[in-house]
């Protein structure tokens, strides 16, 4: 999962939103550093892609991206099962992304402090060009995943990425309406978050 499914998953508390929304930059014990919901936050974080590696519909979604990523297949699938969380917003939720996107920002913002100083330098940028609801598009996923690459060792394949979600995107949507289903069910009965089920009569 990536940013916005993290946020998502993290349910209404805000401290807990923070840890799930930073734990990639933090490291090991560091997390004992940050108060307690911010903790569970991170946590929670881990506890999911732990979830989601060892899902058994992963190698199945990472197989057509092996070619060109090899094993950074997995964060590219995560960047597709934000695509579609943002594109079937409505499903999952009855506030609209632009609301969702909003208040979660604010939130970052109050707490500013705390954040690693590493997402302290791209926040601004992830405000600015409303990075999460950008997720909705192919083209706002392809962009996530070219400024990944620029600032990290992900191959620079996004066009190649691109190629496969538009090909093959019914099989990606498939894989990733049993996962997420799983995914709530797993977060709501082991952090107690309570999430929407999933209304598949609202139309995307």
């Amino acid at each position: 999962m990536n940013y916005l499914a993290h946020i998502y998953l993290s349910g209404n508390d805000e401290r807990i939103i923070v840890g799930n929304f930073i734990a990639d930059y933090v490291k090991g014990k560091s997390y004992l550093k940050f108060p307690k919901e911010i903790q569970t936050g991170i946590l929670m974080h881990r506890q999911i892609d732990t979830f989601t590696d060892s899902h058994f519909k992963s190698a199945e979604a990472k197989q057509l991206l092996r070619s060109e990523f090899g094993l950074y297949s997995g964060i590219i699938v995560d960047f597709f099962y934000d695509h579609f969380l943002a594109s079937n917003w409505n499903k999952y939720s009855h506030e609209s992304l632009r609301s969702f996107s909003k208040r979660t920002h604010a939130i970052l913002l109050a707490n500013f402090g705390v954040l690693p100083r590493r997402v302290q330098g791209f926040l601004p940028f992830l405000i600015q060009n409303r990075r999460l609801e950008s997720y909705a598009t192919i083209d706002g996923i392809t962009d996530s995943i070219r400024i990944m690459s620029k600032y990290s060792s992900l191959p620079a394949k996004y066009e190649f990425a691109k190629d496969v979600l538009i090909s093959h995107y019914d099989f990606y949507a498939e894989i990733f309406f049993v996962f997420m289903a799983e995914i709530i069910d797993f977060v709501s009965g082991s952090f107690n978050v309570n999430l929407p089920k999933p209304d598949f009569a609202n139309g995307a």
